[in-house]
């Protein structure tokens, strides 16, 4: 478990060294078995260590650690509960949180689209750290790998930590590229139509080294409120949402 979190703990730095987070915005989790390995809130990830290991069941019951978990561990919690995920990743990326402004489903701008499972939708507005938010989240992320939040930022899920964050990557890039194109006086980006994402997508899955496979969510999925059980301590609200 140790080793695990390890892992966590360096995609959390990778954040923000790849400029998706700022300060303790953000966070990442890992399933190990039946317990979620979470960021703790409120933390900055240079100060994360074997001694704020943090680990909580799919019940959001606190097993592991003392820390106090995430505040977003709802939306977390609802995705392993939903999908074959093994790693996600949250985080207020700049230009994806922009494009969330301003659109329903990300244009197709690029082909890489396909390895989110298609169109990038977005999740309606609810407070962070609500359930109302994991249900949104759940919605969007219907036969999709990501999605964006609205007026919030990005969450991606993987088999792997490393799979989620490089979806979390491609997906701010993708967003990047669609505001510079868009914003070009006059001119109207060209866009790719179902047909040509649906090859470049079936192109793709033989693209790369394979990856441990993560179920897309099915469809209509129904959020489960976590009981966090007689004696559990609620989880703190984060210091930047």
């Amino acid at each position: 478990m140790l080793r695990a979190w390890a892992e966590v703990v360096a995609t959390a730095r990778r954040t923000v060294a790849q400029g998706l987070v700022v300060g303790t915005s953000g966070n990442v989790s890992a399933r190990v078995g039946d317990t979620v390995l979470v960021t703790p809130s409120a933390v900055p990830y240079e100060r994360l260590g074997p001694e704020l290991l943090t680990g909580v069941g799919l019940d959001g019951r606190q097993t592991v650690g003392e820390a106090v978990p995430t505040s977003e561990l709802p939306m977390h919690l609802a995705v392993y509960r939903s999908t074959g995920a093994a790693a996600v990743v949250h985080t207020h990326a700049v230009h994806a949180t922009a494009v969330s402004t301003l659109v329903d489903e990300l244009p197709l701008i690029h082909y890489m689209a396909g390895a989110l499972g298609g169109p990038v939708r977005v999740a309606g507005y609810a407070l962070y750290g609500s359930q109302e938010l994991a249900g949104e989240v759940l919605t969007a992320l219907r036969d999709r790998t990501g999605c964006l939040l609205r007026n919030h930022g990005t969450l991606t899920y993987g088999g792997t930590l490393s799979q989620a964050l490089d979806r979390t990557a491609q997906l701010e890039w993708m967003c990047q590229v669609w505001l510079a194109a868009s914003g070009v006086p006059g001119r109207t980006p060209t866009l790719l139509s179902p047909a040509q994402l649906d090859r470049a997508t079936a192109k793709l899955r033989g693209y790369g080294l394979p990856e441990p496979a993560a179920e897309p969510a099915p469809a209509d999925p129904v959020p489960q409120a976590a009981d966090p059980g007689p004696g559990a301590t609620p989880p703190a609200a984060d210091t930047t949402p």
